[in-house]
């Protein structure tokens, strides 16, 4: 399923990869600047809605260790404590984080590993344990295989070094960047969307992952620029989230069903993250930054025929989905057009940043 439009190719020669990289950034502002503004942008001056159940609600992040916040997964053994971790080469780090606080209640080294290269994501498997994807490429596909980290979740909160497995993944159709990793809740099987302009996609990976050798992922869907997903807890639904968009599918025999349902969902700038509350109610919004604020989105119940997801179009006398707590609304036009400048600043930033060495 194509979500977005390819954009047709250049006729002279492409200018140099910053300048196309920028010029991607302000095309993609250009086209949500001129479409139509949705729900989201038509509630954009509202008052808040409601804000999410007590168990799910948002939260900042206060560590100064935790600069740039790329992944986040809800623990299931401790209510209300999220895992997260840095971007690219912060070292071979998980932090936990409670939700009540924002302060960290735990930081796990991770051993038994090599040097993490560009750490993207987290997720917690039906099995109990941590799964990291040390899967990110800023280079756009330059190394011939990426990494998972898997580990239990641990019993007691506290600073702590554990033993984690290592999984070497290798994609059929080639190398490319990623960003999200997902493990189904059901089935345990290990899903990533890949990070492009014109060509991303979803792959699913093979039904157990394997220490010895390489575990090669098979594209099964075509997706738009991706920066992370979740399941749903019960395993019904897939979100993706990318910088100006984030979307809801239902999810059926191993695959994302149909078009999708817009969510509304926060603009947050260099939007890194998204996971489900533990109980389901919520979807939790992060982004890279300092003090980073991740948003709590109340998940609207399904009405029929509609997987549940906020901003989904409700059944008659279905209840409104609610706005993002905090206040706000979805990406609206005028959020984009005021949004030039800074994603210009994250485009450069992120294609400039120190490319950590291979290993």
């Amino acid at each position: 399923m194509r979500l977005l439009p390819s954009p047709p190719p250049p006729v002279s020669a492409p200018p140099p990869r910053p300048a196309r990289r920028a010029a991607s950034v302000v095309c993609a502002v250009a086209v949500l600047a001129s479409a139509p503004a949705g729900p989201a942008a038509a509630a954009g001056g509202a008052a808040a809605a409601s804000p999410a159940p007590a168990a799910a609600t948002g939260f900042t992040i206060a560590d100064p260790r935790i600069r740039e916040s790329s992944g986040l997964a809800a623990s299931r053994a401790h209510p209300g404590v999220y895992w997260t971790h840095n971007d690219s080469d912060d070292g071979p780090y998980v932090y936990a984080v409670d939700s009540a606080t924002g302060r960290t209640v735990a930081r796990l080294t991770l051993t038994g590993i090599g040097r993490p290269r560009d750490v993207e994501a987290i997720s917690l498997g039906p099995d109990g344990q941590l799964y990291v994807g040390d899967i990110g490429d800023n280079k756009d596909g330059t190394w011939d295989h990426v990494w998972i980290y898997r580990f239990p979740e641990p019993a007691r909160l506290g600073d702590a070094t554990v033993k984690a497995e290592q999984f070497t993944v290798r994609y059929a159709d080639g190398p490319r960047n990623a960003e999200a990793l997902m493990v189904h809740p059901v089935t345990g099987r290990v899903y990533i969307a890949s990070k492009s302009e014109d060509k991303g996609g979803l792959y699913e990976g093979p039904e157990k992952l394997s220490a010895s050798g390489a575990n090669v992922f098979r594209r099964v869907a075509d997706l738009p620029w991706v920066t992370d997903g979740a399941f749903s807890p019960d395993g019904a639904s897939l979100t993706l989230r990318g910088y100006f968009f984030a979307k809801t599918w239902a999810w059926k025999d191993g695959r994302p069903q149909g078009e999708g349902v817009s969510v509304a969902a926060p603009w947050q700038g260099q939007a890194e993250s998204v996971t489900y509350s533990a109980d389901g109610s919520a979807l939790m919004f992060g982004a890279e930054g300092a003090n980073s604020r991740v948003v709590a989105v109340q998940v609207q119940p399904a009405a029929a025929g509609v997987p549940a997801g906020p901003g989904a179009t409700a059944a008659p006398g279905a209840p409104p989905a609610a706005a993002p707590e905090g206040g706000g609304g979805g990406v609206g036009r005028g959020a984009a057009v005021l949004a030039v400048g800074a994603l210009l600043v994250v485009a450069g930033r992120r294609l400039f940043r120190r490319r950590p060495r291979s290993s």
